[in-house]
């Protein structure tokens, strides 16, 4: 008899044996998007927080405990988290794992004389709506009793990113022509820029770890004035110290911070569509004029 107990509950779904479905996000953004699906029939653990930089993370012991007893991992991919692909080889997980950014057309750079994938696909909004998708079906994989939940709350989410598509495709469009070349910290931005004819200019790549050398700065700020070009905005989870010197040199004027790898601790930009719709009224705001 006892046999036949653990047996089914083994078997059983989790959400049938009364147990939240325990779900592991590598970075803020993506716990957001899990959170606005799962609601409350998840538990939540999230690794990189708000304002936080997933390119530099650390990993710590509490991390791979948390690996150890998910159920489901939802990540970017993309190469976005080696350390954590690093921590799930290394452990004995059964979670089922979910790469957010499966089925986005990859955009690629040169990165340290290689070619690599620009990880951060979830600066466009249509994307959102593939990552979106992707964690709807991580759910309804490991908890099918909860199915139709986790679809209501997907249809609902994805109706609040279709309307900001429509805001963004309004404010991008509607753009001077030649204020479409804007400067950031690192090379964050190119899903958005591709996707409105926007031209983001960064003097790191797209990892925060690399440190731009000082001939670097120096042919940035010489593109900025020979282009004309108008703004320089910081990012939150970047030092302002190297854009503040820039904007100095250059001439070009501060044009606000944009939401980059991370969500606010705290404010509108704490939720992704709260960071989406920031990113997309501070740009509209400095390049309208």
């Amino acid at each position: 008899m006892r046999c036949a107990l653990l047996l089914l509950a083994l078997v059983l779904p989790l959400a049938a044996q009364g147990e939240p479905v325990k779900v592991l996000t590598s970075f803020s953004i993506l716990a957001d998007m899990v959170q606005q699906i799962g609601g409350e029939d998840i538990e939540l653990t999230n690794v990189v927080g708000p304002d936080s930089d997933a390119h530099t993370y650390e990993t710590t012991p509490a991390d791979g405990r948390h690996v150890q007893q998910a159920d489901l991992i939802v990540e970017n991919g993309l190469q976005f988290e080696p350390w954590l692909d690093r921590l799930i080889a290394s452990s004995e997980t059964h979670a089922r794992q979910v790469k957010a950014s499966e089925g986005v057309l990859p955009r690629t750079l040169k990165e340290g004389g290689q070619t690599v994938p620009d990880p951060h696909a979830w600066n466009s909004l249509a994307n959102a709506r593939i990552y979106a998708a992707n964690i709807l079906h991580g759910l309804q994989h490991v908890d099918p009793v909860h199915a139709a939940a986790y679809q209501r709350n997907h249809d609902a989410y994805v109706a609040n990113i279709d309307a900001l598509l429509a805001l963004a495709q309004h404010t991008f469009e509607s753009l001077p022509p030649g204020n479409k070349r804007i400067v950031t910290s690192h090379d964050a931005f190119g899903y958005l820029g591709q996707a409105y004819g926007i031209q983001f200019i960064a003097p790191q790549g797209i990892s925060t770890e690399r440190e731009p050398s000082a001939a670097d700065v120096a042919n940035l700020v010489r593109q900025i004035r020979e282009q004309h070009i108008k703004a320089v905005f910081l990012e939150n989870i970047a030092d302002p110290r190297l854009l503040q010197q820039v904007a100095s040199e250059s001439g070009a004027r501060m044009g606000g911070t944009l939401y980059s790898d991370a969500l606010a601790a705290s404010g509108p930009a704490s939720t992704y569509l709260g960071f989406s719709r920031s990113n997309i009224e501070t740009l509209g705001r400095a390049l309208a004029h």
